[in-house]
């Protein structure tokens, strides 16, 4: 039986995920999927690259995931998932890479700048 050990990463998230044959019970952070994430889209995020190969009562994931909020763990796990999947056989790639599944999302909160309130807010004016 091998392990499969790879890393996803979405805004300030890290997922760890180690997926292993099983019968499709996935643990994050120690915790059952549904008690750590109560939404049901979040856990849908987290389950589209099982369903669209169809293996998802096949393997069990093992999560750790650290940093940022829910929704960002979530799409973090789903991207560590996807690389496993193509991982364990090449031919997922076909159907993971047009979902756009398999490409890590660059998009980052922008840095606050020296004089302003925040990354682009200006101070309030008035000409008076």
């Amino acid at each position: 039986m091998e392990v499969i050990n790879t890393i996803g990463r979405r805004k300030t998230s890290v997922a760890r995920i180690y997926l292993t044959q099983g019968e499709g019970k996935i643990t994050v952070n120690k915790k059952n999927l549904d008690d750590y994430f109560p939404s049901a889209i979040l856990r849908t995020i987290i389950n589209q690259p099982l369903e669209l190969t169809n293996e998802a009562g096949n393997y069990d994931v093992k999560v750790n995931v650290q940093g940022g909020g829910i929704t960002g763990q979530a799409e973090a796990v789903r991207l560590a998932i996807a690389k496993a999947m193509c991982e364990i056989n090449a031919e997922h790639r076909l159907v993971l890479k047009p979902e756009g599944l398999l490409t890590r999302d660059p998009r980052m909160v922008e840095r606050k700048k020296p004089g302003r309130r925040k990354a682009r807010r200006k101070f309030q004016f008035s000409k008076r």
